[in-house]
């Protein structure tokens, strides 16, 4: 199934895929990272949004 890039963010809003550039985009954005520190964050925490959040709080 493609993508439906109509959509404003990702689907599940609890989890970060960095594998879809298109929710990287969504997410960097949103988090006020770059590129390489949302990977560092989802790498040392996991893909859930609240844990990538209180890692980028520290």
């Amino acid at each position: 199934m493609a993508d439906n890039l109509q959509k404003a963010g990702p689907e599940d809003r609890s989890r970060i895929n960095v594998n879809e550039r298109w929710e990287r985009d969504y997410w960097t954005r949103e988090l006020g990272v770059n590129d390489e520190e949302l990977e560092r964050a989802v790498k040392a925490v996991g893909p859930s949004v609240k844990a990538v959040r209180e890692y980028l709080r520290k």
